[in-house]
């Protein structure tokens, strides 16, 4: 298996019992991610990771993601610009300031 060079957690509310009932889900996380994949897909990065999680604990800042290795935390990814910019920060190496919350 080859591990890929990032992986993009995104906040899908789910609670224990697997249901979905945080701020990310409802602000609509879970679309947003299929536009993720299509848009990294678009740019060739298919070494990129995509995985939805269990709450991530931010629903003051959601729909939150994560990008690891760098542990950059973002918020209020709400819309098909946010993801574009957290994509341009994968390719450039520098967080999206405007949506770092930690």
């Amino acid at each position: 298996m080859q591990k890929p060079s990032h992986h993009i957690f995104v906040c899908g509310s789910f609670r224990m019992n697997g249901t979905p009932q945080g701020v990310c889900a409802k602000a609509g996380s879970m679309q947003l991610m299929q536009y993720l994949e299509g848009e990294l897909a678009d740019r060739g990065m298919a070494d990129v990771l995509v995985s939805s999680t269990g709450c991530l604990k931010v629903c003051d800042r959601g729909p939150a993601l994560v990008v690891y290795p760098e542990n950059w935390w973002y918020g209020r990814i709400d819309s098909e610009e946010a993801i574009d910019a957290v994509i341009d920060s994968i390719e450039s190496g520098a967080p999206a300031d405007e949506y770092v919350i930690a």
